[in-house]
């Protein structure tokens, strides 16, 4: 900044201010609101103008140090707890633990600044964005079919948000399946698929994210979800994406579908979901004729499904249990109780294989077998279920749409014994009464 002297040209023009208001030629209001202070603070520099002159109108505090600075070496300090312990710490976590395990107090605004100037923390808006590259497209068609659920108010006002599953063909952009479910969960997935492989055949791979229906959590990580058992058995790869931008094509879809399927719905005077399932069909072809693009290669590499694919069987939720030697297994809240005959009591021990169909039907089976059973239902108790954000909202609906009404009130009725025994407790009282001296 420019000076004049000891002063800074501003404060060489706010002393010529000062001066014209000693002087009379300019009035208190209209000096103040020039140096955008308040009267009270003109007529102290004023006071000061009249005793020391120009020099007056400089800060008081030039040239000391700031009331707010770091103590000496708290700084360094600081930064070499955080290179040394913290290096993968964001600034206000930093803060924290140096607060609490090494009596270092700095504010996390300073330690922020402090680490940026370090080279340990990266601002945001210094931070580079991820750069995406197109992927170029698979050659044929049902060599790579990308799937999502895209959650969304599909019918607006006229029915609760529901989820519409997606089955996109990498090379053609062409929408293979569209399907209406309440929620994009493991039974509503093996519910699109089975229309899906009966109309195309079986693609040579399926491109998902990573939520829950498609890949276990860490903890589970050896064992296949559902979704990933009912492809191994039809021969058909699952491949999880790292990110949404991976699978953009059927990213881009739903953005599209939005839009218009929720237009069309709305034109088809579209209430609910079965009817919207049935009616999907004729979308598909109008979208793909008009948004599809033509494959590099004339091969389809969708596969026909053979006669041992039994849809119904495989795109069930299928869990092994171990029978016991009294021929019984417990999955849920239930106890399977196998036929007492000598044909099983070879499975004693051994692993079968329970399958719930869609419409809740139990169906056990061991080397291909059905096995019969009878059922003995067990107490109920609370017990955890795994969820992830594409499940939750399902999961809420069923809890807030299962309403307990108030338990009877019973009454219970003294037992006639009791009742009897003080009686006889009476006549007792009373005959010592009597009998006493």
């Amino acid at each position: 900044m420019i000076k004049s002297g000891s002063l800074t040209m501003s404060e060489v023009e706010r002393a010529k201010v000062v001066e014209a208001y000693a002087n009379g030629e300019m009035k208190a209001t209209v000096a103040a609101l020039r140096l955008q202070i308040s009267t009270r603070q003109l007529r102290r520099l004023r006071k000061r103008f009249g005793q020391d002159g120009l020099l007056g109108i400089a800060s008081g505090r030039r040239g000391l140090p700031s009331n707010h600075q770091l103590a000496a070496g708290l700084a360094q300090r600081a930064v070499q707890v955080v290179r040394d312990h913290y290096a993968d710490f964001g600034p206000t976590l930093a803060c924290e633990m140096l607060r609490q395990h090494h009596g270092v107090d700095v504010s996390k605004e300073t330690l922020r600044q402090l680490m940026i100037d370090a080279g340990i923390w990266t601002s945001r808006n210094a931070r580079k964005a991820v750069l995406h590259q197109p992927r170029e497209r698979r050659p044929c068609l049902g060599e790579l079919v990308q799937i999502d659920g895209s959650r969304h108010a599909w019918f607006e006002d006229r029915r609760d948000a529901c989820t519409v599953l997606v089955f996109i063909d990498d090379a053609t952009s062409q929408i293979l399946q569209l399907y209406f479910a309440e929620s994009e969960s493991t039974q509503s997935y093996f519910a699109a698929m089975q229309p899906y492989l009966e109309r195309h055949g079986k693609p040579q791979a399926f491109y998902a994210d990573r939520a829950a229906v498609f890949r276990a959590p860490a903890a589970k990580k050896h064992t296949p979800t559902q979704f990933q058992r009912a492809l191994d058995e039809l021969g058909i790869t699952l491949i999880c994406a790292n990110s949404p931008q991976a699978k953009g094509r059927v990213e881009r879809a739903n953005r599209t579908l939005q839009d218009r399927l929720v237009k069309q719905l709305r034109t088809e005077k579209i209430n609910d979901i079965d009817t919207a399932n049935v009616w999907i069909t004729k979308f598909i072809d109008d979208y793909n004729e008009q948004f599809s693009c033509a494959a590099r290669s004339q091969l389809n590499l969708h596969t026909p499904l053979r006669k041992s694919d039994e849809l119904p069987r495989i795109l069930t939720l299928c869990e092994t249990r171990k029978l016991s030697s009294k021929l019984t297994l417990q999955h849920g809240r239930q106890q399977y109780l196998l036929k007492n005959v000598p044909a099983l009591h070879a499975l004693i021990g051994q692993s079968i294989a329970i399958h719930t169909y869609q419409n809740g039907r139990i169906e056990l089976r061991a080397g291909g077998k059905v096995l019969p059973y009878s059922t003995l239902k067990l107490a109920s108790l609370a017990r955890l279920e795994d969820v992830d954000e594409k499940t939750l909202h399902s999961k809420v609906d069923e809890l807030t749409s299962s309403k307990r009404g108030p338990r009877p009130c019973r009454k219970i009725p003294v037992p006639k014994l009791v009742a009897a025994g003080v009686v006889i407790a009476k006549k007792t009282s009373a005959q010592k009464r009597k009998t006493a001296p």
